[in-house]
């Protein structure tokens, strides 16, 4: 388990990195696309596009990344009212159905968004990126939830991780 934790908390430190680098190019483009409307009476087109692309990979990512540090939505209103005993038996479950939705609709159907995209060559209009190259986060982020849960699921099964 503790070469998990290594590889876990690497795999964590470099999504912080990335994510952050993502979050400043999207303000930069941001800020050059306003500055750019009302300093110079023009716009670049290629600035809305590059604000919804790294948008996407910031929120899809993101995901997986509060998936990680086990930060996401939860409404646990019920699950306080469980035993100690169905508490663990309920985050074992959440684990295995966030593990099944990663896989079905993130890796499964993320590389099939990919293969399409790629197979017919569609490109992004202005900057001309083959659009499976963007969606390609998704078949990513999928992979990484998957692994999350299941070092969740071993961690919850040890004892070492409560709600």
């Amino acid at each position: 388990m503790k070469i998990a934790n290594i590889f876990f908390n690497k795999a964590c430190k470099i999504m912080e990195i990335f994510l952050v680098v993502i979050f400043g190019l999207l303000v930069v483009d941001v800020l050059s696309q306003v500055f750019s409307r009302y300093l110079l009476n023009t716009s670049f087109a290629f600035t809305e596009e590059v604000a919804r692309f790294s948008l996407i990979w910031l929120s899809i990512l993101g995901a997986a990344y509060l998936n990680a540090k086990r930060l996401h939505l939860t409404m646990d209103f019920l699950y306080q009212k469980f035993s100690e005993k169905n508490k663990k038996r309920a985050l074992l479950f959440t684990e295995v159905c966030i593990f099944t939705f990663a896989l079905i609709v993130m890796v499964i159907g993320g590389f099939n968004l990919v293969y399409i995209c790629l197979n017919l060559n569609q490109l992004s209009g202005t900057l001309e990126i083959p659009l499976g190259y963007i969606y390609a986060i998704l078949p990513i982020s999928g992979l990484l939830i998957m692994w999350f849960s299941v070092y969740h699921f071993f961690k919850i099964k040890a004892n070492q991780i409560n709600e």
